[in-house]
Formats: structure tokens, C-alpha cells, sequence
């Protein structure tokens, strides 16, 4: 459904950044309660609303015929709130603390045959609204509408025109709140000609009630109504197993690499000192597998800026994701507030910056790069490009089909000068600080200046590295962070040691060139998460139109995209600590 809507110093820059990200009074880690006296008047905002199944459409509450005061006015909102597609403005509804109302009058409207037709096709679209009271988020479905028989078939649209509010209360706070029809008949939009008008009345009961819950957090989960699905079912055999199975696969590739590495680190240190106790011939001579490339495993890659580019925004994801959920696990984030975690995101991409510059200059310069000022344009450019690429496309997807998605203005520029003014600078001040802090790359073995011939490899072995697609295109705020974490540290975990086989199996066939592909054989990872997310998508979702479609997809490259930084960072370091370990316990003259 379309709806037409409507150089300073760094000390004095850090403060009103911190600000107007986190947003005015409330930081990710503040709740918010308001405290009432009885009487108080407590205001409801409406918010968006949006089709069921397409977590991302979303509109402006006001964009569809309902009860709208003559002037609008809007809540400051927080970047993160904006990002997550809020518009809350005041409503009609008046509320008071504690003070129960009965089917009072929100107002009486004359519906056009247009403005009907739109209503009919949002309930055909299951559009459901969310209201907002004391950030206490409540949701409800615009509509009735019913399906029955074959022969004869009949389809029943019908408007919900008074609603009840149901809040409760501990002392001074509002503890929880919801939004009921249950005992209401819907009034019915069919039936209407072309140049009638419909008139309606909405109107809506509150009801308060003492409860002993003392604070939101303590309340079950469930306990909202379940106007959502529950996406994210525990079960706790399910993960026990898959833990078990990686520590397994882990001691596995550990064990049995330990003992195939000291049987030839045994039998190559051996063969040298028969080797030179006789006719002194050369290293080389008789022997196979990674020994015979010493001399060429240190070799320095094709493209070394793109790859430190590479590593250092991927070592920049890294301490990003990690992160965020240590924030989580300290009880940073509050699900009752929204947008914290985008807040929290944006402002930690650009404070990690300096992780990238760092990372990719040190590197660079170790391995003889000389151009540190284009290697730093390509770090700062190589997420920050296809972010920007993709998000003008998915944003312009939703202005044209006037979705409250769509950010506005202000907030684009507020992006641009935090990563003006913070994100960019501290990527240069990182590589500047790597490029002067470099050491020399210290290979345990000389390079010799003709490159050896690689011989025909046999046949390749795939590792696949499962990981379990955790889907962020629900509604409801993901909580269990400490079984996020431990997750996190075995994919990590998991990857490096798988990163180690492959490049093991890559050396024993003689062949030196695993510097990209160690980046590669993990890192493709990122392609198995995406072609996951089409096949969620196609076989697992409800999601469908031009809007849902384009972010999901757009989002979801970019996601894949990370992971494929993320991980291809930590197979590459975890396979030159591996190599450098093996080649300095090689016993050459």
C-alpha cells in the first residue's frame, strides 16, 4: 500500500556528539519511568503503522483517516529512535493517572469514499499502529477482516472505532500498558457507494490496575499480550549440542594438527641434520610439503593495500561487535527504550575507526607498503562506500513510498558530521599512529628473489562453518546477550582453528600463495550467511513489496559483507601466528 505522506577543537566537539546521539536525558542505559501523582495527565503518542508481516514499511500514524488534532506536534526523538523509523506525535487521547474512563468520545468524522478505500486496503494489508505511553510501546490492528466460505464466498471488512486501554500501575509508575478489542465489533466498511460519505464516532475506555511488579524488567516475557510471534524460542538441548559439537570440532583440528605438526617438524629437523652431517647438498633437496616453501611462504601478496584495507576494517567490526554486547551484558540498554542499541552503534563505529587506520597503516607499512595515505582513503572507504551506496538506494525506496524509514534531513547531516568530524579523523590520526609505530615484518625465513613454481594441487576440501542465522528483521529486542556472547567467541574460535587446517593443507601442497586466501576461506562465510537470508526470505517469512524487499535484501549484503570483514580478519591473523610458529621451530641454517 503507497501513502502519500509529506575545523573545530576536539575537546569541544565530544559533548554535543555524545549528546545528540544518545539523545537528550536518556542514555541507552536509562529506563525513562516518569513518576505520577493521581490526576496526572499522561500523554499517549502515536506512532507508525505499518503491514504485519513487513517489519521495516512503515508510516506515519497520521498518514491514514483517523482522529488528528488541528496542529501536529512531535516528540523530540533520539538518533536511534529515528533510525528505528519513529515519528511520535501527541494524540487526542487524554489520560489520567489512575482515573479510569468509560467510553469516552475521541471525535466524529465524515470518511470520503477515498479515505475508506484507503482504510479498506490498510486492513486487507493487516496494518497494525503502535502507540507509545511513558515508552511503554502498545500495538493493535487497524482493522477486522474475515474470510469465509467458497460458494457463496464472503469477505467482511470491518473498523475498529473504540478501543481499551489497559495500564497498570506500581505507586508512582507506570508498569505496563496494552490496547484491547476484545469486546468491541468492528464497524463495518462495506457496502459504501462512490459518492457517500461514512460517518463515524472512535472513541475508548482506560482502565488502571494496581499490580506488585515493581519494576518493567521484572515482568515475564509474554506477558504484552503477544500481538508479535515469538521469533526467538530457547531450547536449551538444541544448544547444548551445537556447543558440544564445536568444542569437538575444535580439539579435533587442534589434536590432530598437534601431532601431524610435530611428526614433521620431527622428521624435516631431522632430515636437515642428516642433511648436513653428510653431503651438505642443498635445504631443499628431497624434501615435500611446507618445508620446501620456506623460502617463498613470506612472499608478499599482489593488492597488500586493498588487503590491509581489509584487515583493518574487519579488526574495526571486531571490537564493534564485541562491543556492543559487552555494553549488554553490563545492562547498557533498555528494551523498554527504543533505539538504544543504534545510538550505541553509531557512536562506536565512529570512536573504532582509529581501530582501522591503526591496523591497516601498521600492517602496510610492515609489509614494505609506501603509499600510507591512499592505503588510508581505501580503509576509510571500503564499508563506508557500500553503506552509502546501499542506504541511498533503500532510502530513496522508502521516501518515494512515504515511509517513516525514511530519515530526514537532519539526521542525514547529523551522520555525515559525526563521521566528518569524528569517524574520518580518527582514521587518519589511527594511521598515522600505526604507520610511525610499525616494526619490520620479522619472517623467520629469507625470500628469495625468483618465485618458486607452484605445483598442480589436488583436489580442494570445503570446510563449511555453520552458523546459526539469527534473524534481526523481528520486532522484539534480543536480550539473551551472555549466550550472544559465548556464540560470538566460538565462531571466532571456531573459524580460527579452521582458518589453521586450510592453510595447513594449502602449505603441504607446496603451494605459498595462502595470503588472500586465508581471507577468503573463512571469510566466505559471509556469502553462506546472505544466500541464507534469501532462502529465510523466500521460505520463512511473510515479507513481501517493493519496500520490505529492498531493505531486506540491501541490509542483508551489507550484513554479510561484515562478516565476511569480521571473520576473513581473524583466518588471516590466526593463520600468520600459525605460520610463523611452525617456520621459527624449523631448524634452518
Amino acid at each position: 500500500m503507497t501513502v502519500v505522506g509529506n575545523p573545530r577543537s576536539w575537546s569541544c566537539q565530544w559533548l554535543p556528539i555524545l549528546i545528540l546521539l544518545l539523545g537528550t536525558g536518556h542514555g541507552p542505559g536509562v529506563e525513562g519511568v516518569t513518576h505520577y501523582k493521581a490526576g496526572d495527565p499522561v500523554i499517549l503518542y502515536v506512532n507508525k503503522v505499518g503491514p504485519y508481516h513487513n517489519p521495516q514499511e512503515t508510516y506515519h500514524y497520521y498518514q491514514l483517516p483517523v482522529c488528528c488534532p488541528e496542529k501536529i506536534r512531535h516528540k523530540s526523538l533520539s538518533l536511534g529512535e529515528v533510525l528505528d523509523g519513529d515519528r511520535m506525535a501527541e494524540s487526542l487521547y487524554e489520560i489520567r493517572f489512575r482515573e479510569n474512563v468509560e467510553k469516552r468520545i475521541l471525535c466524529h468524522m465524515q470518511l470520503s469514499s477515498a479515505q475508506v478505500e484507503q482504510l479498506r486496503q490498510a486492513i486487507e494489508e493487516l496494518y497494525y499502529f503502535e502507540f507509545v505511553v511513558d515508552d511503554l510501546p502498545i500495538r493493535g490492528f487497524v482493522g477486522y477482516m474475515e474470510e469465509s466460505g467458497f460458494l457463496p464466498h464472503s469477505h467482511k471488512i470491518g473498523l475498529w472505532t473504540h478501543l481499551d486501554f489497559h495500564l497498570e500501575f506500581h505507586g508512582d509508575r507506570i508498569i505496563f500498558a496494552n490496547v484491547s478489542v476484545r469486546d468491541v465489533k468492528p464497524h463495518s466498511l462495506d457496502g459504501l457507494r462512490p459518492d457517500e460519505f461514512l460517518g463515524l464516532t472512535h472513541t475508548y475506555s482506560v482502565r488502571w490496575s494496581e499490580t506488585s511488579v515493581e519494576r518493567r524488567s521484572d515482568r515475564r516475557r509474554g506477558d504484552d499480550g503477544g500481538f508479535f510471534p515469538r521469533t526467538l524460542e530457547i531450547h536449551w538441548l538444541s544448544i547444548i549440542n551445537s556447543m558440544v559439537l564445536v568444542f569437538l570440532l575444535v580439539g579435533f583440528v587442534a589434536v590432530i594438527l598437534m601431532r601431524v605438526l610435530r611428526n614433521d617438524l620431527a622428521r624435516y629437523n631431522l632430515d636437515e641434520e642428516t642433511t648436513s652431517a653428510g653431503s651438505g647438498d642443498d635445504f631443499d633437496q628431497g624434501d615435500n610439503g611446507w618445508k620446501i616453501i620456506h623460502t617463498d611462504v613470506f612472499r608478499f601478496p599482489p593488492y597488500r593495500g586493498l588487503l590491509c584495507a581489509v584487515l583493518g576494517v574487519g579488526a574495526q567490526f571486531l571490537a564493534l561487535g564485541t562491543g556492543i554486547i559487552v555494553m549488554a551484558l553490563l545492562g547498557m540498554f533498555n528494551v523498554h527504550r527504543h533505539g538504544a542499541i543504534n545510538s550505541a552503534a553509531i557512536l562506536l563505529y565512529a570512536l573504532t575507526c582509529c581501530i582501522s587506520g591503526y591496523v591497516s597503516s601498521h600492517f602496510y607499512r610492515q609489509i614494505g607498503g609506501e603509499r600510507w595515505v591512499w592505503n588510508i582513503i581505501l580503509t576509510t572507504s571500503l564499508f563506508s562506500v557500500p553503506f552509502f551506496l546501499t542506504w541511498s538506494v533503500v532510502n530513496s525506496v522508502h521516501w518515494a513510498n512515504g515511509s517513516t524509514q525514511a530519515l530526514p534531513a537532519t539526521t542525514i547531516l547529523l551522520l555525515l558530521t559525526v563521521w566528518l568530524l569524528v569517524g574520518f579523523p580518527l582514521t587518519v590520526i589511527g594511521g598515522i599512529f600505526g604507520k610511525n609505530n610499525a616494526s619490520p615484518f620479522d619472517a623467520p625465513c629469507r625470500t628469495k628473489n625468483i618465485a618458486r613454481e607452484i605445483p598442480p594441487q589436488p583436489c580442494a576440501i570445503s570446510v563449511e562453518l555453520y552458523y546459526i542465522f539469527a534473524t534481526v528483521w523481528g520486532r522484539e529486542q534480543y536480550t539473551l546477550y551472555g549466550i550472544l556472547f559465548f556464540v560470538f567467541a566460538i565462531l571466532l574460535s571456531v573459524g580460527a582453528c579452521i582458518s589453521i587446517a586450510l592453510t595447513y593443507f594449502q602449505l603441504s601442497g607446496e603451494d605459498y600463495r595462502w595470503w588472500w586466501r586465508s581471507v577468503l576461506s573463512v571469510g566466505s562465510t559471509g556469502l553462506f550467511i546472505f544466500l541464507y537470508s534469501v532462502f529465510y526470505y523466500a521460505r520463512r517469512s511473510n515479507m513481501s513489496g517493493a519496500v520490505q524487499t529492498v531493505e531486506f535484501f540491501g541490509y542483508s549484503l551489507l550484513t554479510g559483507y561484515v562478516f565476511f570483514l569480521m571473520l576473513g580478519t581473524i583466518s588471516f591473523f590466526s593463520s600468520l601466528k600459525f605460520i610463523r610458529y611452525i617456520y621459527v621451530n624449523l631448524k634452518m641454517d
